[in-house]
């Protein structure tokens, strides 16, 4: 298998926080820290923004993440929408226009999945 094809990308734009715990989240973190794939990517996008900017547990759960080796990003116009980019930069998550980088991980074959 490619690198690419070993690559999972989780679009997270849902505002529902029992979605980001039950499904997202679980499944994020342990997609990386039991190695069911190499490279994992959390893109924030959308609601789940102002969602994150506000819940100290999922906070708490993204830095675990980060500390397991998932990659995180978010989308810079939705987070400057909802006013939130420099909180989402404390909490380690790389925050930018994402959709050229979208496209290309689309383009290379990288598995997508999206909550």
């Amino acid at each position: 298998m490619s690198e690419k094809q070993d690559s999972l990308v989780v679009v997270w734009s849902s505002g529902d926080r029992e979605v980001a715990l039950k499904m997202v989240f679980m499944y994020t973190f342990n997609a990386k820290s039991k190695g069911w794939w190499k490279d994992v990517r959390l893109i924030v996008w959308g609601p789940s923004a102002k969602l994150l900017s506000k819940d100290a547990q999922l906070q708490d759960y993204i830095k675990r993440m980060k500390e397991a080796g998932v990659i995180l990003e978010a989308c810079k116009k939705c987070a400057e929408l909802y006013g939130v980019s420099a909180k989402l930069e404390q909490l380690g998550i790389d925050v930018y226009y994402i959709g050229e980088a979208l496209t290309s991980y689309l383009q290379e074959g990288r598995k997508i999945i999206t909550f």
